[in-house]
């Protein structure tokens, strides 16, 4: 990486606490994490994980420091249509077809008819959606749905993709091939930053991870690096060693 060349996630000094709240967030919270990373977030459930990717989406504003995505601040318009989301929950209208819904969020990132059309064809077609491109998404399985979920956040070719628990719910088949697809895109230069309780398919997704504990983090790094370090065999006995074994929900 040259040394103009922006992060695409740089975090500084960040503090956050949600309005009316006492509890703090966050507190003189940093991360930086390279373009072109597969970056796993990882931690107990209150770690701050989802805070986290709202507060890098520019979905809730920092109180103090900084973050910048891809060299710009995460609030600005400029930088939202270079990095995509697909959020845990579903971000599309039910009452829509895949079509409708990617042809709407399409025109949404200020993308050309032709594009959309192309995009959207080719979406359809890699995540096996082509036989129901026209159907009402309400009426699908929930692997159908999370597929239409993934289309929707990279339908803009987005140079960064924030995921939070992209694969929660789906079977084996859907999980394998949307991690195939997502190792797919970051081969051909998108950074991607994922989260999820799925740990054995984080460990084969992620190569750079960081685990959370209430706001913190307590280990980042290379994930075999973590692994030696840590004496662990797997990023699910890393995690427990690193966060604890009693019961968060």
């Amino acid at each position: 990486m040259g040394l103009s060349e922006p992060l695409a996630v740089d975090i500084a000094n960040m503090g956050f606490r949600y309005p009316g709240n006492d509890v703090v967030s966050f507190s003189q919270f940093d991360l930086q994490i390279p373009k072109g990373e597969r970056f796993g977030l990882f931690g107990p459930n209150g770690a701050g994980k989802t805070t986290l990717m709202s507060l890098m989406t520019g979905l809730l504003t920092v109180a103090e420091g900084s973050i910048k995505i891809l060299g710009h601040d995460a609030q600005s318009k400029t930088v939202r249509k270079s990095f995509g989301f697909v959020p845990q929950d579903f971000s599309f209208y039910q009452e829509l077809s895949p079509v409708e819904n990617l042809h709407f969020f399409g025109a949404w990132a200020g993308l050309s008819k032709k594009k959309i059309i192309h995009r959207t064809d080719e979406l359809l077609e890699i995540l096996g959606l082509t036989e129901v491109r026209d159907k009402q998404v309400n009426k699908f399985s929930g692997g159908m749905k999370r597929r239409v979920n993934l289309a929707i956040g990279v339908i803009h070719e987005p140079e960064l993709l924030f995921l939070d628990e992209p694969t929660v719910g789906v079977d084996v088949q859907t999980r394998h091939a949307i991690i195939n697809y997502l190792m797919e895109l970051n081969k051909a230069g998108t950074t991607l930053v994922y989260t999820s309780h799925q740990l054995s398919e984080a460990e084969g997704l992620c190569e750079q991870v960081a685990l959370m504990e209430a706001g913190k983090i307590c280990a980042q790094g290379d994930l075999d690096d973590l692994f030696k370090e840590h004496n662990s065999t797997s990023l699910e006995e890393l995690f427990l060693d690193l966060t604890g074994k009693d019961y968060r929900d």
